[in-house]
């Protein structure tokens, strides 16, 4: 019996770290995560390396970033596995059908492409869709995410500017505000 009670503490407390730890890297992520998206972004830090960019489409054929410049661009890095990237996709969908040519978004994920390729169907993804690995999730980090946290949006202006970045889950409201002053 002061075994099986033993076990009990041990286990016990081994869940309450557990629990503790997480909860701390869920603020430290978090707090991460606040600073990405508060500091002031250096406006063309990362956009030449986006402009000058390309990965495979679902088809394999190789697409460069440089053929939506002309018209604000919405950049989503995301990977199938990644649940606030599963429920911001639909909003997505529905902001490019709602403005249509106004604004172009691009998928760009972090994942294989057998994967993304049922996703794309799952959610009826209505605009283009990259695959990358390694390479994006350098441009990512190049594009202002230096904690690397999925998903991540980065905004362009018509001129290729970036005007707006953003580490985590990006809510209906907050991607109106952003697109609002470049329609």
């Amino acid at each position: 019996m002061k075994k099986i009670a033993l076990y009990a503490l041990v286990g016990g407390a081994a869940l309450v770290l557990g629990l503790g730890t997480a909860w701390m890297r869920q603020g430290q992520q978090q707090s991460l995560i606040a600073e990405a998206n508060a500091a002031t972004l250096p406006a063309q830090a990362g956009a030449a390396g986006l402009w000058q960019s390309g990965f495979n489409d679902l088809q394999g054929k190789p697409q460069a970033f440089a053929q939506w410049r002309g018209k604000p661009l919405v950049v989503n890095f995301w990977a199938t596995w990644c649940a606030p990237c599963r429920e911001e996709m639909p909003e997505f969908v529905a902001t490019q059908k709602k403005l249509g040519d106004k604004v172009r978004f691009v998928g760009l994920a972090i994942d294989n492409p057998a994967d993304v390729q049922k996703f794309v169907k799952e959610f009826g993804i209505n605009f283009p869709v990259l695959v990358g690995e390694q390479a994006a999730l350098e441009l990512m980090r190049a594009e202002g995410n230096k904690v690397g946290a999925l998903p991540f949006t980065a905004i362009y202006d018509s001129k290729g500017k970036r005007v707006a970045a953003h580490a985590g889950r990006l809510d209906q409201a907050k991607l109106d505000a952003y697109l609002k002053p470049l329609l």
